[in-house]
């Protein structure tokens, strides 16, 4: 996987003076860092109920990705998953039930648009859920969790900005 963020000072730099001043982004970042250390691969501002919140995906020595929800006010991690490959991955075909083309209906169904990426996540309970990137005709972008055993949407933000792609999740 390429190295996409060097770190705090690399992804303050990126996002202009505009955001310099934001000292949440920077304690999330210590934060997550701090519970996995390795290359920061993407960065997500998201709208969560009305709430700012960060999302750091990191990639530890070992090459296993990780996603930290952080409160973007407290600087608080606030939920940690780890990503698996695919489908087929051990983990996530033990628990999952409902295929990925059923899942994306589901999301397809709560939010029209075009799905643009996906990521297979393990829950912090051993849950496994598909993570949606949908963009609608407005060009917003929705990220829609569905559980992969109920089938059920179990979270749903708006992506403000990004910076860092993986290709390997685009569709």
């Amino acid at each position: 996987m390429k190295k996409l963020l060097g770190g705090s000072i690399v992804a303050l730099s990126m996002l202009g003076n505009a955001y310099a001043a934001d000292q949440g982004l920077e304690k999330c970042i210590a934060a997550a860092q701090k519970i996995k250390s390795g290359e920061n691969l993407k960065l997500e501002k998201l709208n969560v109920n009305g709430k700012p919140v960060y999302e750091l995906e990191i990639q530890d020595p070992n090459g296993f990705e990780w996603e930290f929800m952080c409160d973007a006010n407290s600087g608080k991690i606030i939920e940690t998953e780890s990503e698996v490959e695919s489908v087929n991955s051990r983990a996530f075909k033990s628990k999952m039930k409902v295929t990925e083309e059923d899942a994306a209906k589901t999301a397809l169904k709560a939010y029209p648009g075009v799905i643009e990426e996906v990521e297979y996540e393990i829950e912090e309970n051993g849950d496994a859920s598909y993570e949606f990137d949908i963009v609608n005709k407005k060009g917003v972008e929705t990220k829609v969790e569905v559980d992969a055993a109920s089938g059920k949407i179990i979270e749903v933000s708006i992506e403000e900005w990004e910076i860092g792609e993986e290709a390997d999740e685009k569709r």
